[in-house]
């Protein structure tokens, strides 16, 4: 007996549509794709409970007739390809038939679809994939789709969708896309029965861009236009002065296509390798304009990455484009700058090696019983140094340790009783105050300030809904932030530790960390790492103006660390070169 037989169409669609419908946006995706390749000119989505119990997609586009209504809910029937070369130059967004055929199997749909030129519309209904009715209908030009009861066939799928807020925030982030990539199309987004977008044809794209993403990123932003042989390149990318600790405001598209492009992404993180410092990130709304047979579409089940024939001369092009936008661009802005709290805010307070008490020391006074303090190198020719303050008493574990020079800037020269230490000061300090951070957590004793005037934060639907979850947790951590609408936020305060000019972007770090995953409340103590690695990164970072420590304090500090030899990230905070390794490359091996 044969074990081997060909699955039911039911159950092949139910398979696909695994790949095809991951989420409730995934149909809204699909939905609005067929919309824009039917050349709508106004598209109204509508969505409820996050998409679980109903999306609807409707448009003035051309519409079907009752033959190719019944065919277009077939697997892989379509209008868009004929053969195997069409997919060397597709121009549109779906060609695959697998979209409609998929939801309906996975649903409740229903297609209620009206060429202009006849007067009589055709309905189609569709139960889990078995076919309910077919009739005609009294409808405008166009087509409009509705889906309910999503996954109702298949309930183990729906175990695996998040809260409606957050499904409904990825729906949102979808219409906003295809709304950005076709701004000469009217968009109407409502959720629940309320408009919650709705925007006219739009003749500039900074103007779609404002009306979605709002006007403090469009103000941070610098138009890029290029053209090369059969490549143009548009769009606009953020100044030096912004930045983002995570990809998700770097977004590209190709041929209006949004993608995840390893070329694009990496081109513009390389164009501002000399803007921005490591580990921060540009924005960017990129729109790559290019020959349909120089780039293949068909390398993801949902289509979202794209492969170019030519990677290097893409890459080549982009980064020269956005090189020269960058050198003719205006002076950058900074991020903005948040208002003052109410009370002054005290300089950053490193731990101390010892108690006060013991402070008795001075620099340059007999040793101590741990051995002698350790002393700055006069610099020939200098004035005499003013009176030293109080410095710390050495711990043994620095007996014979004397400090020589700064060199460069932020490089501290020792000399230890093994040969020679060269220590970042930057690095050291953030090694310092991660670890006094993460106690404060630990505990639970972060002190904050209140503003004098609440910072207005305006974010994305994805960030607004991780936002509006973790309130709480940020609050628990000193960021005292509060719901102003939606996707409007205040920050009311902000911990002691932190500059107010750097709530926002602070903010934005953290609800970065949160969508990669790094930072997750349910794991206390992973989390606690994370926000302390960015609340040291970023707090050091602002200490131009703080007084420094004395190589004394610093050096016994950092010693006195549980892990004092690398920064939170992993970078070195010292280095020591010993005096067999001052002999080897003097080459005194045999001396």
């Amino acid at each position: 007996m044969a074990t081997i037989h060909i699955l039911p169409d039911k159950v092949a669609n139910q398979i696909a549509a695994g790949e095809v419908v991951e989420r409730p946006a995934a149909v809204v995706k699909e939905l609005v794709e067929n919309s824009l390749d039917a050349g709508a000119t106004r598209i109204t989505v509508e969505f409820a409970h996050g998409g679980r119990s109903l999306m609807r997609v409707e448009d003035d586009g051309r519409g079907m007739d009752r033959e190719d209504a019944q065919l277009a809910l077939q697997r892989h029937a379509t209008s868009k390809i004929a053969v195997a070369s069409d997919l060397d130059r597709l121009g549109t967004f779906g060609f695959r038939g697998e979209a409609l055929p998929s939801i309906a199997s996975v649903s409740k749909f229903e297609l209620r679809t009206r060429r202009a030129e006849v007067d009589t519309g055709i309905e189609i209904a569709i139960h889990g994939g078995r076919t309910v009715h077919v009739k005609d209908c009294g409808m405008p030009a166009g087509t409009r789709i509705t889906v309910s009861q999503l996954f109702g066939p298949v309930p183990a799928r729906r175990k695996f969708l998040k809260s409606d807020t957050t499904e409904s925030a990825h729906i949102i982030q979808c219409v906003r896309f295809y709304a950005l990539a076709h701004p000469g199309v009217a968009f109407t987004l409502i959720e629940d029965g309320r408009v919650i977008f709705q925007s006219p044809a739009c003749e500039a794209l900074l103007e779609r861009v404002t009306e979605i993403f709002g006007k403090q990123i469009a103000a941070s932003l610098m138009p890029v236009e290029a053209i090369g042989e059969g490549v143009a390149l548009r769009g606009f990318i953020g100044r030096p002065g912004a930045s983002r600790s995570t990809r998700h405001d770097l977004i590209t598209f190709v041929n209006r296509r949004p993608v995840d492009s390893r070329t694009l992404t990496y081109a513009v993180i390389e164009s501002y390798q000399a803007s921005l410092p490591r580990g921060r990130y540009p924005l960017a709304f990129l729109f790559l304009e290019i020959d349909p047979t120089q780039v293949d579409v068909n390398v993801h089940p949902a289509k979202r990455e794209v492969r170019f024939r030519h990677d290097p001369t893409v890459r080549s092009f982009v980064i020269t484009a956005l090189l020269e936008a960058l050198r003719g661009g205006a002076e950058p802005k900074p991020e903005p700058v948040a208002p003052q709290p109410v009370e002054v805010r005290p300089a950053i307070v490193l731990p101390q090696p010892m108690p006060q008490a013991a402070r008795t020391a001075q620099a340059g006074q007999p040793a101590a019983a741990g051995g002698p303090p350790l002393v700055r190198s006069p610099t020939i020719g200098a004035a005499p140094p003013p009176p030293a303050p109080e410095a710390a008493p050495v711990p043994a574990g620095l007996a014979g340790w004397r400090f020589i020079s700064e060199i460069e800037a932020g490089y501290w020269v020792y000399e230890s009783p093994n040969g020679l230490v060269i220590l970042d000061e930057r690095a050291s300090l953030e090694r310092i105050l991660f670890e006094k951070l993460e106690r404060e957590f630990a505990e639970g004793r972060t002190e904050s300030q209140r503003m004098l005037f609440a910072v207005p934060v305006e974010l994305d639907p994805v960030a607004a809904a991780l936002l509006g979850d973790h309130l709480v947790f940020l609050a628990a951590h000193g960021l005292e932030v509060a719901a102003f609408g939606r996707n409007f936020f205040r920050i009311e305060a902000v911990p002691a530790w932190l500059d107010p000019a750097d709530a926002e972007p602070f903010l934005r770090d953290i609800l970065g960390s949160l969508r990669e995953g790094r930072l997750d409340p349910a794991k206390p103590a992973v989390a606690r790492e994370n926000i302390a690695r960015l609340a040291a990164a970023r707090a050091i970072a602002a200490r131009r103006s703080v007084g420094r420590e004395e190589p004394a304090e610093l050096i016994a500090m950092l010693l006195g660390c549980e892990r004092p030899l690398l920064t939170p990230s992993g970078r070195p905070t010292y280095i020591e070169i010993s005096g067999a390794e001052l002999a080897q490359r003097f080459q005194k091996e045999n001396c």
